[in-house]
């Protein structure tokens, strides 16, 4: 089959334009008549930086929605959620309690969040993780930074510090988080893996580690020396900034 035997499906409409309707005043929003038309070559001649969070999403929400004014939901959701990032990673009961949220609008979202975070994962996988640092920062606070619950995910390493697996060991609350070092090091053992990084966000966005989390990261210490395994860090990924427990001295 060639390419030319691909092609774009036709819009079920002639233009997907939210219908003009008069306000109760009697005018017309002064935003509505081809606003899609305007805000996509917006868009497109400037990228997203020419444009504000609230924006970005009407243009997610134009697919989800055809033909009506998405303007007042991308508002609703901004102010519910905060940011583009937190709409995206909301979680999906959360969402739904917003007026004009349902089961396509989920998916879109979900979909554009999966799309991140795989973009970012892609460089950090098969690569050297102390040389590319910054990737892996980005990457950590991509997947978990506005997560409304505590996620502990560990990196583990080949002999070159190479990443051959990211994985979730447990989710927990919004301040605590299970954690067994027996499996984090079993694990590592199974992969062949020389080395690991420790990853967990606070969602509060303060990244200061607690007691609990400085006893977790001692007792995983003391199992990776027994084996003679490498614990590099452990990266506490908080709204806006993370803290390294080697940086910060307490590895």
């Amino acid at each position: 089959m060639t390419q030319d035997a691909f092609a774009e499906a036709p819009m079920l409409f002639e233009s997907d334009e939210a219908p003009v309707t008069s306000l109760p005043t009697g005018r017309l929003p002064s935003y509505i008549k081809d606003h899609r038309k305007r805000l996509r070559e917006r868009f497109m001649s400037g990228g997203s930086a020419a444009m504000p969070d609230y924006e970005l999403l009407e243009l997610v929400l134009f697919r989800s929605i055809p033909r009506q004014d998405v303007k007042p939901l991308a508002r609703a959701l901004m102010d519910t959620f905060g940011d583009f990032n937190r709409v995206l990673t909301a979680p999906e009961d959360r969402l739904r309690q917003i007026k004009g949220v349902g089961d396509t609008v989920i998916t879109d979202l979900k979909i554009l969040e999966a799309c991140a975070h795989r973009m970012a994962r892609a460089r950090v996988m098969q690569r050297h993780v102390i040389s590319g640092w910054d990737a892996l920062l980005d990457y950590c606070h991509t997947t978990m930074a506005h997560r409304e619950t505590e996620q502990f995910r560990v990196f583990y390493l080949d002999r070159k510090n190479v990443m051959i697996a990211d994985e979730e060991q447990a989710k927990g609350t919004v301040d605590h988080v299970p954690v067994y070092p027996r499996e984090v090091a079993k694990r590592a053992l199974e992969l062949n893996a020389s080395a690991l990084i420790l990853v967990h966000n606070h969602p509060s966005g303060d990244p200061t580690p607690s007691q609990s989390d400085i006893d977790m990261t001692n007792r995983i210490q003391d199992a990776c020396l027994a084996l003679g395994l490498t614990l590099h860090d452990h990266l506490i990924i908080g709204k806006s900034t993370e803290l390294s427990f080697r940086s910060a001295g307490y590895l």
